[in-house]
């Protein structure tokens, strides 16, 4: 039994810190993710794809996006292989630097005017480095925090850092804005839709600073010294938790199809009912405010009761709300739309997304642990768009092969 399981000593400034870290760090590989997919939307069609028809320059350009998501579960499995083999820290920091540096080269790049197609493949080749980038980032960051929190406050510490991504997803939006009403259509397009993606730099340098800066986890350190087997970490997560991943993959798609059904499906219908689109936009951006401020206190909530109640609990509540939130757009009414909006994303959604970061990594054994968390976490997110549903009972293992099982009375689902 290592030391930290026989005699537990945290330093709640280290827990911080590191949590402080994995947000910062994710909040920085989602901006770059996020801002394609807003400049897809908006510009891509006319400098990347200009001689096609318009609608089918704005699919080509949305394809081009989906492409990094079929990246990212193999992400998942390379860098979870060399954040289990290596060390936690080390991935994350070079998941970092490939989604950033990927980033800042799409504000460098040349356009169709300049190269022609060959503009797009290079575009495409960019976006599966951030693709593979971002498959090993949010499951390595909540497992580094995790695995450094205390038992009583995992779910607090570990769900820090699930507001990385809806943070992520405000910045390309204010920007974006920002940008299209400062400048003419013409400078947008000949060199304003560069600023996003060179402003990313930046992010990078900051994130980059702040996980050099954070200690490997101990108990990672712990198992590595005392290692006995070199088996592959995929091979040890089939092996002893097969069930927990396909399961968990599916508690993930539980989560995943919210975010997109209220931020996506619910703008194309209410454009489709010709109500004004900008202001369920705006609506959104302040349910996701809100969402911002409920993740820690639904990770707060399940150190006290548990993750399965609170998972459970919200993802009923998602299906609870699919007919009223039809209705409130429906209605076209100022009120209904917001109060839906907000009781989706920061109840429902955030409810099922809060508890993820600290009960994905408690299903895994040590040694491949950060594997199966980015397993579930990237095919589940794919296949919606981890291991083991958390309404099924756990199956044990020893403390010393899987550390961040001990001690589990307050928070244990």
């Amino acid at each position: 039994m290592s030391a930290d399981i026989a005699s537990p000593s945290y330093d709640l400034r280290k827990v911080r810190k590191t949590a402080g870290a994995s947000f910062i760090g994710t909040m920085a590989e989602y901006y770059d993710f996020f801002i394609y997919g807003t400049a897809s939307a908006l510009v891509f069609n006319k400098i990347f794809f200009p001689d096609v028809d318009p609608l089918l320059g704005t699919l080509a350009a949305f394809a081009t996006y989906a492409v990094g998501f079929f990246a990212r579960p193999l992400g998942g499995i390379v860098w979870g292989h060399i954040g289990d083999r290596i060390g936690r820290k080390k991935a994350l920091i070079w998941t970092l630097l490939i989604t950033g540096l990927g980033t800042f080269a799409i504000g460098l790049m040349p356009t169709y005017e300049t190269i022609g197609l060959w503009a797009a493949v290079i575009l495409v080749f960019v976006r599966l480095l951030q693709g593979f980038g971002v498959g090993g980032e949010q499951g390595g960051a909540v497992l580094l925090t995790a695995e450094a929190a205390p038992p009583s406050r995992r779910g607090f510490f570990a769900s820090l850092v699930q507001m990385g991504s809806p943070a992520a997803y405000l910045v390309p939006s204010a920007l974006f804005a920002f940008l299209t009403t400062q400048l003419s259509e013409e400078q947008f397009l000949a060199w304003g839709w560069r600023i996003p993606f060179l402003l990313s730099i930046v992010v990078v340098a900051i994130g980059l600073w702040i996980r050099l800066r954070i200690d490997e986890s101990e108990v990672f350190k712990e198992v590595k010294e005392n290692a006995k087997s070199q088996q592959a970490p995929v091979k040890v997560v089939f092996r002893e938790s097969r069930r927990e991943v396909f399961l968990g993959i599916g508690s993930k798609f539980v989560e995943a199809a919210v975010f997109p059904f209220y931020t996506v499906f619910l703008v194309a219908y209410s454009k489709n009912l010709g109500n004004d689109s900008a202001f369920v936009l705006q609506a959104i951006i302040i349910a996701i405010l809100v969402e911002l401020a409920m993740i820690p206190v639904w990770g707060w909530l399940t150190d006290k009761v548990g993750r399965k109640k609170v998972f459970l609990g919200t993802a009923i509540l998602n299906l609870v709300l699919i007919w009223p939130a039809f209705a409130a757009i429906a209605s076209g009414d100022t009120f209904p739309i917001v109060a839906m909006l907000v009781a989706g994303l920061a109840l429902g959604h955030a409810g099922t997304y809060a508890p993820q970061a600290s009960f994905y990594p408690e299903l895994f054994p040590v040694r491949g642990r950060y594997s199966g968390v980015s397993i579930v976490w990237q095919f589940g997110a794919m296949i919606a768009s981890g291991g083991r549903s958390p309404w099924l009972p756990r199956r044990c293992s020893s403390p010393e092969e899987d550390p961040l099982r001990e001690s589990q009375s307050t928070s244990r689902p």
